[in-house]
């Protein structure tokens, strides 16, 4: 941990929260000095308020602690490109457009995969006025389901939640082409163009 390096994030998010040396230190029950120094890189807060501090101003505890606020960079204005993170423990679903750090459960996730569907793997999808109508016979037991159904096209991702013990039948406005993607609980995240 560098102390100059954390000492100009903490002054610069202490400012965008318009936030004094002495509020901050009130809200965390220490001494507008103590903050002072961390600001002026004499020293570092100890690692027991580094989450209170984290929380106060609003940064991630592993960016604080680096001392590092670069932002990422966008990948591009194209939804196909969208990073799926699907937690392992309660399976809620989170998007990305470019690279993010996202945890949930209280464990990091990583970015899922994308398989291209096998012909035996793929959902069927028929036309039933202006709908895609997706239907699939994979097992949806308590265990072993699809838990999402998106269709993603170059400007929008349309997410449609599914639940364990529920036969999947979704009707997803047909706007042109695009993937057609789903995440199995057993097998991980698929797609086929439609």
């Amino acid at each position: 941990m560098q102390n100059t390096k954390v000492g100009n994030i903490i002054r610069t998010l202490r400012q965008e929260c318009n936030m004094t040396q002495k509020q901050l230190a009130d809200k965390m029950n220490i001494s507008d000095k103590t903050v002072s120094k961390w600001e002026r890189g004499l020293g570092c807060p100890d690692i027991s308020l580094i989450p209170e501090l984290s929380d106060i101003l609003g940064v991630d505890t592993k960016k604080l602690l680096v001392g590092d606020m670069t932002p990422n960079d966008f990948v591009g204005g194209n939804m196909k490109n969208t990073r799926y993170y699907v937690c392992s423990i309660c399976n809620n679903i989170s998007l990305c457009t470019g690279e993010a750090e996202v945890s949930c459960c209280g464990k990091k996730l990583t970015v899922q995969a994308m398989k291209k569907a096998e012909e035996s793997e793929k959902l069927s999808v028929q036309v039933i006025e202006d709908d895609w109508y997706i239907t699939s016979d994979h097992p949806m037991t308590k265990t072993h389901y699809i838990s999402f159904v998106a269709f993603a096209t170059g400007d929008r991702i349309h997410l449609i939640k599914q639940y364990p013990e529920w036969n999947l039948n979704v009707r997803i406005p047909k706007r042109g082409h695009g993937m057609l993607i789903w995440y199995c609980t057993e097998h991980g995240l698929f797609y086929q163009l439609v």
